[in-house]
C-alpha cells in the first residue's frame, strides 16, 4: 500500500505574489502597517447541537467496564486486596520462542519502516497452514487472509467495509460489545436476537426465517462465546450458515478462542470453514481469529481474518484508510507462534485453565449460583445467587449489577454483570480465568463468606 508519511508528502504550494480574482495574497502588503492588536477569540454565534461529541459516538451505550473500574478504584483506596475476575487478559507469559523471534526481527533494519499491511508472506503463510493443520481448509495466502491488529481491529471494520447506513446487522445476544458499537457507528440497524440457557445460549434456528434474513446485510457468530462461553456443534453452526448464506448475507464468525478447549477437544471450537454448507471461495463468509488469548498476546496485538476474497478485499480497503498493519517483527513473532500452536506449552496452558474453571465453578455454586461448566474460552457464566429475606425480590435471582457491587465491596473481587452484555442476561455474571490459580482459588474462599 502506498502511502504518504510526514517525510514524503508532496510541499504545499506557494501562493502566487499576483494572485488572480477572488484569490486573497497571502504576502505581506509593505504599504499597509502590521495590525499588531490582539485579537478577540472567536466565538461560535450558534453552538453545536449536542456538543462536541458526533452523534455516532452520542448513539453509544456507555462502556460497559467503566462503572465497574470506579468501585474497584473505591476498593483500592480503601485499602482493599482487589482480585480482578472481570477483564479476560491472560496472565501467564507469551511463551518464549515467540519473544525471541521478536527480538530477532526487531533487530532487522528492514522491519523498521512501513510494515507489509496486508501481512507479510511468512505470516500469511503461517496463518494459512494453521487453518490447514487445524481445520483441514485449505485457502489461499494472498487473497483470502489478511493480518489485523489483534481480533478488535478486524472485527471493527468490517461493518464499515460491507454495511450501508440503514443495512440490517445480526447480533445474538448477550453479545461481545464491539459487534454492536462497530455496527452503529457504520450506520447499521441492529436486531439482536436474545439466546437464552434453555437453548444453552446458541441460537435457535425458529427466529431465522426467511423474511428476516433477505432484510440482513451481515450476520454475527461467536463461538466459543464471549461473555456465556457457549460452544457449537458444527451442524448447528452450519445450519446457521447455510440459512444466511441462501439469503445472500455475509456471515462473520469470531474465533477468538479456538485453543482454548476441554474435555470435547478441538471439535467444541469449529471453524465455519469446516462447515459442508460453506465454500470459502463461493460464500461471503469471513473468519476472525486472534492470537491474544491461545499464545498470551494481549498486548502484543496480533490476529488475522480469513474469509472470501471479496470480503477479505473489503475490509482490506476499509483498513488501508484506517492504519498501516502490524509491526513487521510482530508478524514474524506470530508466524512463529502460529506454526507452533499444537507445542506443549499450549496444551499445558489448556490443563491450567480447565484447573482454574473447575475451582471458579465449584466457588459459585457454592454460593447458590447455577452454572453450567464451560467447554471452552476463558470465562465462567453463572447465574446469580437466589435473594433471601421478605423483600419484593426474594426468591428470584439477584440482579447483575446488585452481586457485582455486593462482590467488590464485601469482598474485593471484580466479575462483570451480564446486564451490561443483554437485558436478558441481568441475573448472570460473568467471570474471568486468566487470574493466577492461587488468587482465583483465593477469591472463591472469599465468596463463600458473604452472606446472600
Amino acid at each position: 500500500m502506498a502511502t504518504l508519511s510526514r517525510s514524503n508528502k508532496p510541499p504545499a504550494p506557494t501562493p502566487s505574489r499576483t494572485p488572480g480574482k477572488g484569490v486573497k495574497s497571502t504576502q505581506p502588503n509593505p504599504r499597509k502597517p502590521a495590525n499588531t492588536a490582539k485579537q478577540a477569540p472567536s466565538k461560535d454565534p450558534t453552538p453545536r447541537k449536542g456538543g462536541l461529541r458526533s452523534e455516532r459516538l452520542r448513539a453509544l451505550p456507555p462502556f460497559l467496564f467503566n462503572a465497574i473500574d470506579d468501585r474497584k478504584r473505591a476498593a483500592i483506596a480503601a485499602g482493599k486486596d482487589v482480585i480482578n475476575l472481570g477483564v479476560g487478559d491472560p496472565d501467564q507469559p507469551t511463551p518464549r520462542f515467540v519473544i525471541d523471534q521478536l527480538i530477532t526481527s526487531a533487530q532487522e533494519p528492514k522491519n523498521h519502516q512501513y510494515p507489509d499491511c496486508y501481512g507479510t508472506k511468512r505470516f500469511l503463510a503461517a496463518a494459512a497452514e494453521f487453518m490447514h493443520k487445524r481445520f483441514g481448509v485449505k485457502v489461499d495466502p494472498t487473497k483470502n487472509i489478511v493480518a489485523t491488529i489483534g481480533g478488535k481491529d478486524g472485527i471493527s471494520h468490517l461493518p464499515l467495509g460491507v454495511v450501508d447506513p440503514g443495512d440490517r446487522v445480526i447480533i445474538f445476544t448477550p453479545a461481545y460489545p464491539v459487534y454492536n458499537q462497530a455496527s452503529l457507528l457504520a450506520g447499521a440497524r441492529v436486531k439482536k436476537i436474545e439466546t437464552t440457557p434453555a437453548n444453552g445460549w446458541r441460537p435457535d434456528l425458529s427466529t431465522l426465517n426467511e423474511s428476516l434474513l433477505r432484510a440482513t446485510k451481515l450476520m454475527w457468530l461467536n463461538f466459543p462465546g464471549n461473555p456465556t462461553g457457549a460452544s457449537i456443534a458444527l451442524d448447528h453452526l452450519d445450519t446457521l450458515a447455510a440459512r444466511a448464506i441462501a439469503q445472500g448475507v455475509i456471515v462473520a464468525s469470531d474465533l477468538a478462542y479456538s485453543e482454548i478447549y476441554f474435555e470435547q477437544g478441538p471439535s467444541s471450537c469449529p471453524s465455519i470453514f469446516q462447515c459442508p454448507s460453506v465454500d470459502i471461495n463461493r460464500d461471503a463468509v469471513i473468519e476472525f481469529h486472534s492470537l491474544s488469548k491461545t499464545f498470551n498476546m494481549t498486548g502484543w496485538r496480533m490476529g488475522f481474518a480469513v474469509g472470501h476474497a471479496d470480503v477479505v478485499q473489503a475490509l482490506k480497503q476499509t483498513k488501508d484508510n484506517y492504519d498501516s498493519g502490524p509491526f513487521n517483527a510482530v508478524q514474524e513473532a506470530a508466524a512463529t507462534a502460529l506454526e507452533r500452536y499444537d507445542d506443549p506449552i499450549i496444551a499445558a496452558m489448556r490443563t491450567e485453565y480447565a484447573t482454574r474453571r473447575d475451582i471458579a465453578v465449584a466457588g459459585l455454586r457454592a454460593i447458590g449460583c447455577q452454572v453450567t461448566p464451560p467447554q471452552a474460552g476463558i470465562f465462567v457464566w453463572a447465574r446469580c445467587p437466589v435473594e433471601s429475606g421478605a423483600g419484593e425480590n426474594a426468591g428470584k435471582p439477584m440482579s447483575s449489577w446488585k452481586f457485582v457491587e455486593k462482590l467488590i465491596d464485601e469482598a474485593g473481587v471484580v466479575t462483570v454483570p451480564g446486564a451490561g452484555f443483554a437485558d436478558t442476561a441481568a441475573s448472570y455474571v460473568r467471570v474471568s480465568l486468566t487470574r493466577e490459580t492461587p488468587r482465583l482459588r483465593e477469591a472463591m474462599e472469599r465468596l463463600k463468606a458473604l452472606k446472600f
